[in-house]
């Protein structure tokens, strides 16, 4: 009677056990292992991967004598002999390493073998399953009797799937954004800045003035964690290795007093910030930046982690110096406009420095060129003007072209006889200019005047501009030349 109640007790527990157990016969098996070691088979893996259709003898060798009811859950299956009949759609196709896998333990003389593998239920469900395996005690010799659980955790790994796809999508949103991202370490900045507040020190900003070093030191602190493929093509560099290893010719130059900025908004507790840089490409080549610098919440008590974003802006300072430079200079002759030239005398009326001296300047024969020549040869002229004044006159006279071909020099805190001195250079590179160009002679009509208050700016303007007209009806009166008329 004891025998029979242990007997009835463990087909119970195994019929009710909460794993999916299957007890097998895998005394074919090892008829068919001991079949090929006979033949001399040594290595089990290349033997089943040179011929496929033994991996589906060692399958097929398998016998089912039992399974529970967890099994038949599992699986879908409404009895042992549908599962039976349906076992071509429980295991295929991912399943092919995982046997051999199990194969193999087998032919090196384990009694048992564990694996992740995957089977199908009959409707269809993929089945991550951990299975174990183990030869009972009393069958090691003939293997007739094999007891195998599947666990089931499907659940877990897809979840742990999930979660590396997700990993992944926000690795891939990282390294291939458009915009430059940097991941970095601030918690050694952090700590140096508690450390000066530590000191008792309040006004972080003189503290900055008198100890510049200390900038430098933050700046040696920054520990960087990681970037993305953009920033390696925004400076040039072959890998991060590279450019971490460069990372002194990056941040160089005017970086000093912009990372001077951004410590004083940390020290004010601004976590978030925004500003225009320079950095430097690892050619040696500026690069305009456009930078957001941010400390996430869940770091915020010690900057372990910040992130960086840098969007490259050149083009568009290019393009903004571009037209900063069209509204202040004569596209023609390269020299300040107009424009530039009234913003600068209104300033000198106010400020001085006095005196104040003007060379009121005209080309003497323009109209005749365009009438016989064209104005591509006139404007051919203009630029020639432009060489020669650009090259005469020094910062902080400036030269202008305020007119067709009217030009002015102001020079502050120049007297007449500066003016005269400045005269003689303008006349001596026009020389070098026309031994340049032999073909077509530069002549210039050129007044001067001095004024030594703002009031008389206007007077002095005029009596300039009446001593370059006297010259310039001079030079018409040697050359024989009406001006209303072409030769």
């Amino acid at each position: 009677m004891s025998s029979l109640s242990s007997d009835a007790d463990f087909e119970h527990m195994f019929d009710l056990a909460p794993v999916s157990l299957w007890l097998e016969d895998y005394s074919a098996l090892k008829r068919l292992f001991d079949g090929w070691r006979a033949e001399g088979v040594t290595d089990i893996r290349s033997h089943l991967a040179q011929d496929l259709t033994r991996l589906r003898q060692c399958s097929t060798s398998l016998r089912i004598l039992q399974v529970n009811s967890r099994t038949l859950e599992l699986f879908s299956a409404d009895s042992q002999q549908h599962l039976e009949a349906n076992l071509d759609k429980v295991f295929r196709d991912d399943m092919h390493d995982a046997v051999v896998h199990e194969m193999a333990q087998l032919w090196e003389g384990k009694l048992q073998f564990s694996n992740q593998t995957v089977n199908y239920a009959l409707d269809g469900r993929r089945l991550d399953v951990q299975i174990r395996a183990r030869i009972l005690p009393g069958h090691e010799n003939d293997w007739s009797r094999v007891l195998v659980s599947l666990e089931d955790n499907t659940h877990q790994l897809e979840s742990a799937r999930r979660l590396q796809r997700s990993e992944q999508y926000a690795r891939d949103l990282f390294e291939h954004s458009p915009v430059s991202l940097w991941v970095e370490d601030f918690s050694a900045v952090k700590n140096l800045l508690d450390g000066v507040r530590a000191q008792g020190i309040g006004d972080f900003k003189t503290f900055l003035k008198v100890h510049p070093e200390f900038v430098v030191r933050c700046m040696q602190e920054i520990r960087v964690i990681d970037v993305n493929q953009q920033t390696l093509r925004m400076f040039g560099a072959s890998s991060k290795e590279v450019l971490l290893n460069g990372i002194g010719r990056v941040f160089r130059g005017e970086m000093h007093e912009s990372f001077a900025e951004q410590l004083q908004d940390l020290w004010d507790g601004k976590t978030f910030q925004q500003r225009e840089v320079v950095n430097y490409s690892l050619s040696g080549d500026a690069v305009n930046i456009h930078m957001q610098f941010s400390v996430p919440d869940s770091h915020i008590h010690d900057w372990g982690l910040v992130l960086l974003s840098l969007v490259d802006i050149t083009a568009r300072k290019k393009a903004e110096a571009y037209l900063e430079y069209l509204g202040k200079h004569d596209v023609l002759t390269q020299l300040r406009n107009r424009a530039f030239y009234a913003e600068e005398l209104n300033r000198l009326t106010r400020k001085g420095p006095w005196p104040l001296s003007i060379i009121a300047i005209d080309l003497n024969g323009l109209k005749v060129v365009n009438d016989e020549q064209g104005h591509a040869a006139g404007d051919s002229m203009l630029r020639r003007v432009g060489e020669v004044l650009a090259k005469a006159v020094d910062a902080p006279a400036c030269a202008a072209r305020i007119g067709g071909d009217e030009f002015t020099v102001l020079l502050p805190g120049t007297d007449e006889r500066g003016a005269l001195a400045l005269q003689e250079r303008i006349i001596s590179m026009l020389d070098l200019n026309n031994q340049f160009y032999p073909g077509q002679h530069l002549s210039l009509a050129m007044g001067i005047a001095s004024c030594q208050s703002g009031d008389a700016v206007e007077a002095a303007i005029n009596r300039a501009d009446q001593a370059m007209y006297s010259e310039k009806n001079r030079y018409y009166q040697q050359k024989n030349i009406d001006r209303r008329q072409s030769i």
